[in-house]
């Protein structure tokens, strides 16, 4: 039997393993000081003032937009082209998500489309980095700043990408970033996330969030002790444990070397498969320093009508493909909620065509070999 390959999986050794040996023999496993020292290294890595962990990206996501003040009849734009976790967390704060198309190469929003979308009542941007490849968010900042908008950058996938040669993370070009850290991203801290920042309110404010609404510092009532803490508004408990930020401090030591990686085999599939006549492979725009995520193929045209015997034929072979995603519209919850079919064309085109394969650094040259030649056993047409 072939050896099974996943699109994507984490990379632990035995330093990751020793760090969380060592929380979990110390005095503190959750509320302790590796929460602060992997939010100090976080901003230090992507040049942001401010960092703010939490337990999953989508909780991370929750905070970002409430932080932002989103609220009841907001609404807020988008891509369909994303995990179902961006629209819901504005879901969450009783808001619309109003969503905008593609591009056909990146599989990012299209800003030439958002203007026409903005309305009274649009209070963010939420761009998403797909795949790892920035969106264009030196357009983005300029429609945002046009009309007072707030712009939340989805980086989920893009831990370590670059715009314009500037880390993503750095909020230059927003007022937020949000992060993943489940194992199949660029560091994992088994489930987490976290949201960067240079606006000091943010940062408060999410730190109120997190933890229940609670705060220990900025009291009303004084004359009490020192145990005295005052809920001052609605939070969450989303809170990550001193055991999982021992994790993301010793794998962001490594991130360069993941990242290395994940380009090595983005560039080794480049060179197998450019100009063949069966899919297109991922673009990298001069603007852009993608972190490859995934790797999505997209079928082109006599290919994508047999996308589910494809499908079907590489997992036989032992490949763990993945299709990212069906956009966030067309799941039943949002069709229920009044979204239509054919709203963004150019998102249903690309997710009809799509097809993710393996990339993820524990990937050795034999794995990266099996998954070009059963490509090619299961695509015959295209040539060695």
């Amino acid at each position: 039997m072939e050896k099974f390959i996943p699109y994507g999986k984490q990379f632990i050794d035995e330093e990751d393993i020793r760090e969380v040996v060592k929380v979990l023999r110390s005095d503190f496993i959750t509320q302790g000081p590796g929460i602060k020292e992997f939010e100090d290294e976080l901003a230090a890595y992507c040049d942001a003032k401010y960092a703010v962990v939490f337990n999953s990206g989508t909780s991370a996501l929750h905070g970002a937009y409430y932080a932002a003040g989103l609220r009841l009849e907001d609404e807020f734009i988008t891509t369909p082209n994303t995990f179902v976790a961006t629209s819901n967390a504005g879901l969450y704060l009783g808001s619309r998500p109003v969503f905008v198309d593609i591009e056909a190469d990146t599989g990012n929003i299209d800003a030439s489309q958002i203007e026409d979308r903005i309305t009274q009542k649009t209070k963010l941007i939420v761009p998403v980095h797909y795949a790892g490849h920035p969106a264009h968010m030196k357009y983005i900042r300029e429609i945002s700043q046009k009309y007072d908008l707030i712009v939340i950058e989805d980086a989920c996938h893009a831990f370590g990408s670059r715009y314009s040669n500037e880390r993503t993370g750095n909020c230059r070009h927003s007022d937020m970033t949000v992060f993943s850290f489940h194992p199949v991203k660029h560091i994992t801290t088994g489930e987490g996330g976290a949201v960067l920042t240079n606006d000091k309110s943010f940062y408060e404010k999410l730190l109120y969030f997190r933890t229940h609404g609670i705060s220990r510092q900025d009291i009303d009532n004084t004359a009490e002790g020192a145990w005295y803490y005052e809920m001052k508004s609605l939070g969450y408990n989303y809170r990550m444990t001193d055991i999982q930020a021992a994790l993301g401090i010793s794998q962001l030591k490594k991130t360069d070397i993941f990242l290395e990686k994940r380009r090595y085999i983005a560039r080794r599939y480049d060179r197998s498969f450019t100009d063949n006549p069966c899919f297109d492979i991922p673009v990298e725009k001069d603007y852009a320093y993608s972190s490859y995520h995934i790797y999505p193929i997209r079928l082109k045209f006599g290919f994508k009508e047999q996308r589910a015997r494809l499908f079907g034929q590489l997992r036989e072979r032992g490949l763990g493909v993945q299709v990212h995603y069906i956009p966030v519209y067309l799941h039943p919850y949002y069709q229920n909620l009044g979204y239509n079919r054919g709203l963004c064309p150019i998102s249903e085109d690309f997710y009809r065509r799509e097809i993710s394969i393996p990339i993820y650094p524990a990937m050795s040259d034999d794995d990266i070999d099996a998954v070009i030649t059963r490509i090619r056993d299961v695509f015959p047409e295209i040539k060695p």
